[in-house]
């Protein structure tokens, strides 16, 4: 009897689906989260009476066949990429993408990450920079004398300075990605090229397809939550009629075992 090997596979890709859940929840007031959906896979089938299979010498087949499957499988965690609510906030190195792109960030290591988290601070240098302290590239220096920051929807950045006179301190760029659910997620809300999304194509906000930029804004997580709630209690529905399958199978056993 497979059925309790069948239905324990079942209850395995459900605690996945759980953990996949509770990520997307845990991260519904994280800044630029992209929430992922869990998508699955049957396993391999036993054929016990191939379809097609010639049953006479006048040609006649089968037409269907009988054929057991063995389970199911995990088969990916698709990050969904649509665009997450923009939320007002009192800062001025807010800035929140609206649209197609990611802020690039300029890693210890000398890699480059990808972001849509724009809450920037500035450094002891005046560059502008995340909140662990990694350069925003193109890099961009904010001198300590300016006292009216503009940051416009094509990235154009300027300021006031403590004379009245305006400074052009640099142009915000944006990066993006044939296929971005292909990006790798290393945490600190920050992604990394791979080869299934594609090399960076960078351009300027609101240039080309490119988003446009939205100064004193953050953009929030794309989750939500009575969707995640009902995925929740599906996965629980699917979770219990798996461990019932269980106990079905072991009664069936203990029958089998029990005749005299």
């Amino acid at each position: 009897m497979k059925a309790l090997q069948i239905a324990a596979t079942g209850m395995k890709a459900q605690e996945q689906n759980v953990e996949v859940i509770s990520n997307n929840v845990a991260n519904m007031r994280t800044t630029g989260f992209k929430k992922q959906r869990a998508d699955f896979q049957d396993l391999l089938y036993q054929n016990l009476r191939r379809m097609g299979t010639e049953t006479s010498d006048a040609g006649t087949i089968v037409p269907t066949g009988v054929q057991v499957g063995s389970g199911v499988k995990l088969a990916s965690t698709a990050r969904i990429m649509s665009q997450g609510s923009l939320e007002q906030t009192d800062d001025a190195l807010d800035i929140a993408v609206r649209g197609e792109g990611f802020f690039q960030i300029d890693l210890p290591d000398g890699t480059t990450g990808y972001t849509r988290d724009g809450s920037f601070e500035r450094d002891a240098d005046g560059q502008l920079v995340t909140v662990d302290g990694y350069t925003v590239n193109p890099g961009i220096t904010i001198p300590e004398n300016i006292q009216d920051l503009t940051i416009s929807n094509d990235g154009s950045v300027q300021g006031v300075d403590d004379t009245g006179t305006t400074q052009q301190l640099g142009q915000i760029q944006l990066a993006r990605f044939v296929n971005k659910a292909g990006l790798e997620a290393i945490g600190d809300n920050l992604f990394l090229e791979t080869d299934a999304s594609g090399a960076a194509e960078t351009g300027n906000p609101n240039d080309n397809g490119f988003g446009s930029l939205q100064q004193y804004f953050l953009e929030m997580s794309n989750v939500d939550a009575v969707t995640e709630i009902s995925d929740l209690i599906a996965a629980q529905r699917a979770y219990e009629m798996n461990s019932q399958i269980i106990q079905a199978a072991d009664e069936m056993y203990s029958t089998t075992t029990n005749l005299r």
